[in-house]
C-alpha cells in the first residue's frame, strides 16, 4: 500500500517470559514480530527477487544508506521514485545509518564530534557523514524504519574508547531527531536509537539511560556480533528489559546465527537483521532444523532427500541435496539462489514458530527442543 501520514506504532500481544510477540505498524504495512529482515545493502537481496521474497515469508527488509549514498546517489533514488520503488517492493523497508561501514575502514575515516569524514572505497573521494546528513539521507531514501548515526567501536576497545563511543553516539541520537523533526519526516519515519557499550554493563545502561530521555519511536543494540561471543552477547542482552521501555520495539542488529535469535528473543528483542541466509546459501550452507548442511561435502553427492523433509519451499519441493551439489559443483547459478531462497524461509519460520511457541506459552520447552536438533553436542 502507498506511503502515508500514518504515525509508526508497536504493540505487544502475548508474553512468555520476557520473550513477546507483537506487531510493528508501519506507512507499508504491519509486522510480525519477533521478525528477521534479510539484509538488501545496495537495494536488493543478493540473487533473490521481491516475489521470491514473498514467497519465503519475508516481512521487512533492510538496506544500507551509506552505501546507496555513494551509489547511486541519495538524490538519484529519490529521482527513481524511492527505494520502495527501486526495490519493487511494497512492504516495510529499515535503512541502517551506514555508521558500522564506515567504522569496519578506520584507514579511511576521521571521526570527530561533528561526524565522520572518510574516503569512499569506490573512488576515494572525500565525504562528510553527520547525524544531520544521516537524516537527510534516509529521508531521500525513503525507509519506513531509519537508524540514528552512531560510533560502533571494535570489540577488542578499551573500555575508555568505548565509553567515549557511548557520549558521542548519544549526542549523535540527539542531533538525528532534531534533525529529523526540523524536516517534517518524523511521522513518516521511525527513528531509532541504537545503543553502545560493547560488553560493560553500566556503559550499556549509561547509553540506554540517554536514548530512553528522547523517548524514540524504538531502541537498537548495537556492537555486539562482533567478534564478542554468544555467551558475552547473551550476558548484555540479560538486562535490555530492564533498560528500555516495555513498549517500544527492540532490534539486535547484525545477529543472525539461530541460536543467537533464539537467545535473544527470550531477553525481549523484537527485530533482526544479518547477511547469514544470503551469504551462507552462496557459499553452499544451508540452514536446517537439525542444523547446517554443507552442500559441497561429497556425502551428498548421491543424497537425494531435500535440504529439509518438512520445508515447503520452492528448492524443497524440486531439488535434491545431490543436485544442489552438482550445480555448485558446476558453478550454477542457480545453485546460489536455490539455496538463498530455502534459507529465507527457514528464517521465516524459525521466527513464525518463535511466536507461535511464545503465543502458546511453550517458548522455553520448545527453544531446548530447537537448540538439541540444530546444535547437537
Amino acid at each position: 500500500m502507498p506511503l502515508t501520514d500514518s504515525i509508526f506504532a508497536f504493540h505487544i500481544d502475548k508474553t512468555d517470559g520476557e520473550a513477546r510477540t507483537g506487531v510493528l505498524r508501519t506507512g507499508h504495512g504491519e509486522v510480525a514480530t519477533p521478525v528477521f529482515m534479510p539484509c538488501g545493502t545496495y537495494g536488493a537481496v543478493k540473487g533473490v527477487t521481491p516475489d521470491q521474497l514473498r514467497s519465503a515469508g519475508v516481512q521487512v527488509v533492510l538496506a544500507n544508506a551509506y552505501h546507496l549514498m555513494l551509489r547511486p546517489g541519495a538524490e538519484a533514488v529519490a529521482e527513481m521514485g524511492g527505494l520502495h520503488k527501486l526495490m519493487a517492493w511494497d512492504s516495510p523497508i529499515l535503512t541502517d545509518s551506514g555508521g558500522y561501514q564506515v567504522f569496519s575502514l578506520p584507514a579511511l575515516r576521521k571521526v570527530s564530534d561533528e561526524g565522520v569524514v572518510f574516503q569512499s572505497h569506490i573512488n576515494g573521494d572525500t565525504v562528510e557523514l553527520t547525524p544531520e546528513t544521516c537524516m537527510d539521507v534516509q529521508a531521500k531514501l525513503g525507509a519506513d524504519i531509519v537508524m540514528q548515526l552512531d560510533e560502533c567501536p571494535p570489540a577488542d576497545a578499551p573500555k575508555q574508547q568505548v565509553a567515549e563511543a557511548v557520549r558521542r553516539s548519544a549526542e549523535w541520537a540527539g542531533r538525528c531527531k532534531a534533525a529529523q523533526e526540523q524536516s517534517g519526516q518524523a511521522p513518516r519515519q521511525a527513528l531509532f536509537g541504537i545503543q553502545q557499550g560493547g560488553i560493560f554493563t553500566d556503559l550499556r545502561r549509561r547509553s540506554a539511560e540517554a536514548l530512553v530521555e528522547l523517548d524514540l519511536p524504538g531502541y537498537a543494540v548495537g556492537g555486539l556480533s562482533v567478534g564478542e561471543g554468544h555467551e558475552k552477547m547473551k550476558s548484555v542482552l540479560e538486562h535490555i528489559d530492564g533498560q528500555f521501555p516495555r513498549e517500544k520495539p527492540r532490534y539486535l542488529m547484525g545477529v543472525g546465527e539461530p541460536r543467537d535469535i533464539i537467545a535473544a528473543v527470550a531477553c525481549g528483542i523484537d527485530m533482526f537483521d544479518c547477511v547469514l541466509p544470503t551469504r551462507n546459501g552462496r557459499n553452499a550452507q544451508a540452514f536446517t532444523w537439525s542444523g547446517r548442511v554443507k552442500l559441497r561435502n561429497a556425502a551428498n553427492a548421491g543424497d537425494r532427500r531435500p535440504l529439509d523433509e518438512n520445508c515447503t519451499c520452492y528448492a524443497c519441493r524440486n531439488f535434491s541435496r545431490a543436485a544442489l551439489r552438482h550445480y555448485f559443483q558446476a558453478g550454477e547459478m542457480l545453485a546460489a539462489t536455490l539455496v538463498t531462497v530455502h534459507n529465507l524461509t527457514f528464517f521465516s519460520q524459525l521466527t513464525s514458530e518463535i511466536r507461535r511457541a511464545i503465543t502458546e506459552g511453550e517458548f522455553e520447552s520448545r527453544s531446548r527442543r530447537w537448540m538439541r536438533r540444530m546444535y547437537p553436542q
